[in-house]
């Protein structure tokens, strides 16, 4: 597994990493052994970052991985976790007092003095523009409560924006061959400042899976279900904001360009990857089974898939199907 600096913090992490929403909740119910069972597969891959929330499953996600970790002292593992969301996304609410708590429950949660690496949870961008967000977050790393920050983020200008401060380590942003649009600015930007680039949803809610018909269904509480229009959070977190069935036609015409042997969620993991200024792609897995096929996603880096190849496909099909669409909007 390739490893890749972690910013200026001197910490290197897989360029797979594993996506740790589906252990909490909003995508059905996921055992605690089931979820163990996930992150121990990772690791015998290579991975070394975990990526989590307080909020997903109000800490559970947390929780789990606090335990596994404890278990294994010594290990290489960076654990990012993110804060913001337990309170309505109002600017007041980003204040060094709820930050200093939320990370004091991120600590007990995951069973650590320092945390490794706090984004803020895509909060609105007055937060991202204030001096006083940042201000507040140097102090927590000055008091040793975490190691590092970033930003997790919606749009390309938030994410612009989060570069120009000096002390963010990272920025988490929406990659994948529906979401084409951070590789204009996003990735150019941060690989002169620097700062490390996480790209979430990359395999667009599964969509990009290879799976998934127009008559699939989703159980009641998958926000795969309940937020496709927007009706819980943004829009672009399910399905990276493309209309359904648009993007069921897109992946199968994907899918179609790759070689016998070649399947898609590999062929969108290690395309994005390969993109110059991307530190680590964060896939989520509810199994084993997927936890292992993220992983060795990596191995296309090295040869004997034709990147340049697919990379056309991603480009015309983004063209044709989506950008019209998607690239006003975020």
């Amino acid at each position: 597994m390739h490893q890749r600096p972690l910013g200026h913090t001197g910490r290197n992490v897989s360029v797979i990493g594993l996506g740790t929403w589906q252990l909490g909740a909003d995508w059905g119910a996921v055992t605690e052994e089931d979820a163990t069972a996930v992150l121990a597969a990772s690791v015998e891959q290579g991975v070394t970052l975990f990526d989590t929330a307080d909020v997903y499953g109000d800490g559970r996600s947390e929780s789990i991985i606090g335990r596994f970790l404890a278990q294994r002292p010594g290990h290489d593992i960076t654990v990012a976790t993110k804060m913001g969301r337990r309170m309505p996304q109002e600017p007041e609410n980003y204040s060094p007092d709820n930050f200093r708590a939320w990370t004091e429950r991120s600590r007990r949660n995951l069973g650590v003095d320092t945390l490794d690496l706090v984004q803020l949870h895509c909060p609105p961008s007055a937060v991202i523009e204030a001096d006083g967000t940042f201000d507040a977050l140097d102090a927590l790393v000055a008091e040793g409560a975490i190691a590092a920050y970033g930003v997790s983020v919606e749009t390309v200008s938030q994410a612009l924006a989060a570069i120009s401060r000096p002390g963010v380590t990272n920025v988490q942003i929406i990659v994948n061959p529906f979401r084409l649009k951070p590789l204009d600015e996003v990735l150019p930007a941060a690989a002169t400042a620097g700062v490390a680039v996480f790209a979430r949803v990359p395999l667009a809610s599964g969509l990009l899976s290879g799976r998934y018909t127009s008559d699939t269904a989703f159980s009641s509480d998958d926000h795969r279900s309940y937020n496709r229009h927007g009706e819980a959070f943004d829009r672009g977190e399910t399905f990276s904001g493309v209309d359904y069935d648009t993007g069921v036609a897109a992946a199968s015409e994907l899918a179609a360009a790759l070689p016998e042997g070649v399947t898609l969620p590999a062929a969108s993991l290690a395309w994005i990857a390969a993109q110059n200024g991307i530190t680590s792609v964060i896939p989520g897995a509810r199994n084993v089974r997927q936890a292992r096929s993220n992983a060795a996603a990596a191995d296309l880096l090295d040869g004997g898939f034709d990147l340049a190849a697919f990379d056309a496909a991603v480009r015309r099909v983004y063209d044709e199907r989506l950008r019209a669409e998607i690239h006003p909007q975020w």
